[in-house]
């Protein structure tokens, strides 16, 4: 992606009528706009883009949305979300209120190049100092607010929800390739914990609760696995090829004694020596076999109103998992 310097938007008039009628008070995302203005102008990045390609989305606004996106505890794909459907954020960002935003990709992708060429302090403390002298953002108690840790933060909770949404894609599979079999290993807190799609929740807030979070389901994962894996376990289930992308997604994001459950690398970008065609071919195979595997097994004997459930949850299967595995620098890289 090449950049193309445009300056900073004025907030459009249609965009700010409707946020102040919305918030007659306020927000936070408002009041940093107004408060502070714009900070950043695109030739301060010049130096992180090459100058050829399409052009990327301006990155004095990605900076903004990266400092929002740690104060309200939100995954890429959230912050995305937030900048696509909300009117304080269109407002803060100087948005048209039909403006579509971008994928959340390209957060995971400006944060990769503020890192890359020693951008990150420039911008983002600098960001940060201005936000918090006017008490606009408040870490509450020892939490640190340099963009080292809001680089971390922000990673954290990406990893966080890709777990988990491999851990329920590999679940949901399975509730169709092999129901009984499932419902009579499930854990009665996966239904609840695994239910809904992990992006339609906030996180808990604090390192330590988060941590605790991405314990759990790393706990969660192993038990499943260790149930496929067991001896009167159906052989075909560790062919599954959402339990394989389990498989590898673990072996890089945990470590396991014979005891306790650690993150492994969750603070910074060490790649796992998992082999990398391990994970491209269960991904790959994944992709290509999954509809058809998950048809076939849902037709025997089934209404046709649960064959296209069986049909529906491949397709969210396959597009979580092709999303997903962004998400984790290790794992994205090894499928590359």
């Amino acid at each position: 992606m090449s950049l193309r310097p445009v300056p900073f938007p004025f907030v459009p008039e249609a965009t700010a009528r409707v946020a102040r009628a919305a918030f007659r008070k306020g927000c936070l995302a408002m009041r940093i706009r107004d408060e502070l203005g714009p900070l950043f102008e695109d030739e301060q990045f010049a130096r992180a883009f090459p100058r050829r390609g399409g052009p990327a989305w301006p990155p004095g606004q990605l900076a903004l949305v990266s400092v929002l996106q740690f104060a309200e505890g939100l995954t890429d794909r959230q912050a995305a979300d937030a900048v696509r459907g909300r009117i304080d954020v269109k407002y803060a960002l100087g948005l048209e209120l039909e403006d579509p935003g971008f994928d959340f990709s390209v957060l995971s992708e400006f944060r990769d190049r503020l890192i890359a060429h020693g951008l990150e302090e420039l911008v983002l403390d600098r960001l940060l100092e201005r936000v918090g002298a006017l008490g606009l953002l408040r870490a509450g108690g020892r939490q640190r607010t340099d963009s080292t840790h809001v680089l971390a933060a922000v990673r954290m909770l990406n990893r966080m929800e890709f777990v988990g949404e491999t851990l329920r894609a590999a679940l949901e599979t399975l509730a169709v390739a092999a129901p009984g079999w499932l419902r009579q290993i499930a854990a009665p807190q996966w239904f609840e914990r695994y239910g809904k799609r992990i992006d339609s929740f906030r996180f808990p807030k604090g390192t330590d609760a988060r941590q605790r979070w991405a314990l759990a389901v790393g706990e969660d994962g192993f038990a499943l696995l260790q149930a496929v894996d067991a001896p009167d376990a159906p052989a075909w289930l560790r062919e599954v090829e959402a339990v394989q992308v389990l498989r590898v997604a673990w072996v890089q994001q945990y470590h396991r004694d014979e005891i306790s459950v650690f993150l492994a690398y969750w603070y910074s970008r060490v790649p796992s020596s998992s082999p990398p065609s391990l994970a491209k071919k269960s991904f790959d195979n994944f992709l290509a076999s999954l509809g058809a595997t998950l048809v076939a097994s849902s037709s025997a004997g089934r209404p046709s109103l649960q064959r296209r459930g069986a049909c529906a949850t491949a397709r969210g299967a396959v597009r979580v998992l092709r999303t997903n595995v962004a998400m984790c620098p290790a794992l994205s890289a090894s499928l590359a």
